[in-house]
């Protein structure tokens, strides 16, 4: 475990009261838009010395934008930039975003943070909660892990602090968010959240988007009004009267947010796969709860990595194929693990010397 990692708790409803760590929202996508009517008013230069200020390469890069192909690109949210946190943190938003062109869709994919993954290029070779990967190795390994426990390729990435939420959401002048239940969120300074629709500022939407424990659907509830908000902003970035306020809100992004995006690739993305971001469509890849060593763990069966990943692999152009890789080998350790009250789960010695929180 590493000094930024949680202690370990005795149990699971603790845990999660003594860490409401942050969840950033990736307003990424949103970048897509504004700079649609950035193009339009021909500030290339300005839009250009900001996307050279966020560019910062993992790897080869990837020509499927130029050559107008469906692509993924995997979206983080560091936990650091707010309450303090200088360190370089977790990645407690990890979200795999297809683009298909030809059907004019983004399909949204978030990942439980405490799911159990191999963080690939770990030495020695290990298994932990997959927000670990970005403390562990960057944002490389991070794509790299969850490229390999979904068996999906990882084209490009997008990451974000979580300081930047409360700043971009004041820039685009709030947003306007349907909140499905009542409450109070006691770990994110008390702020009361009623039914129905709300207009809400950056303040708001940074606790309306962290709460967990309070949601009966615990960390997927917290997923989903993730992505709520990321179709407000995208909603919100449509609007003409966006552009006065161009400067602010780009100077915003390159200081919070790193790509390996081009700038080239923006604007192909503005004039050719603008359409796409007015069809969004959200889903989770589903855990089980489990105990590893008295942590508190997201367990995938193989049916729903297999599920997940088939619906990534088509939204691609690519063929489905079956998953085969660490996770697969431990169910298949756990034949029992299947829901039911047994909820502790065995991970081989033989396989990993590490497992942290």
């Amino acid at each position: 475990m590493s000094e930024n990692d949680e202690p370990t708790r005795s149990g699971r409803k603790h845990l999660r009261k003594n860490h409401p760590l942050l969840k950033i929202i990736l307003l990424v996508l949103s970048i897509i838009i504004f700079l649609t009517g950035i193009f339009a008013y021909k500030l290339y230069s300005h839009a250009g010395d900001t996307i050279t200020g966020m560019h910062a390469s993992i790897g080869k890069a990837s020509s499927k934008i130029q050559q107008k192909k469906s692509f993924s690109i995997l979206l983080l949210g560091a936990d650091t930039g707010a309450d303090g946190r200088k360190y370089k943190g977790n990645s407690d938003t990890i979200i795999v975003a297809t683009v298909n062109p030809n059907k004019n869709r983004v399909k949204l994919v978030s990942i439980p943070r405490d799911t159990l993954a191999e963080l690939i290029g770990a030495k020695p070779r290990n298994m932990q909660k997959i927000n670990a990967a970005y403390n562990y190795g960057g944002t490389k390994m991070a794509a790299r892990s969850v490229s390999r426990l979904l068996n999906v390729p990882i084209d490009y990435y997008m990451t974000i602090n979580m300081g930047a939420l409360k700043t971009i959401v004041n820039d685009v002048g709030g947003i306007d968010v349907n909140i499905p239940f009542s409450f109070t969120s006691v770990w994110t300074g008390g702020q009361k959240f009623k039914k129905g629709v709300h207009h809400l500022n950056g303040t708001q939407a940074l606790a309306y988007s962290r709460m967990r424990h309070e949601d009966p659907r615990g960390d997927y509830g917290r997923q989903m009004r993730q992505q709520q908000v990321i179709r407000a902003v995208l909603k919100k970035a449509t609007q003409p009267k966006i552009l006065l306020k161009y400067k602010k809100i780009t100077q915003d992004l390159a200081e919070n947010l790193r790509t390996d995006l081009t700038f080239s690739d923006l604007k192909t993305l503005a004039l050719d796969y603008r359409h796409a971001a007015g069809n969004i469509k959200s889903d989770q890849l589903q855990g089980q709860d489990a105990w590893i060593n008295q942590s508190s763990y997201q367990i995938a069966s193989t049916k729903e990595l297999n599920r997940v990943s088939s619906k990534i692999r088509r939204e691609l152009g690519l063929t489905s194929e079956k998953v085969d890789n660490a996770e697969v080998y431990q169910n298949e350790l756990n034949p029992y693990f299947d829901g039911t009250n047994n909820q502790i789960f065995n991970v081989s010695s033989d396989f990993t010397t590490t497992i942290a929180q």
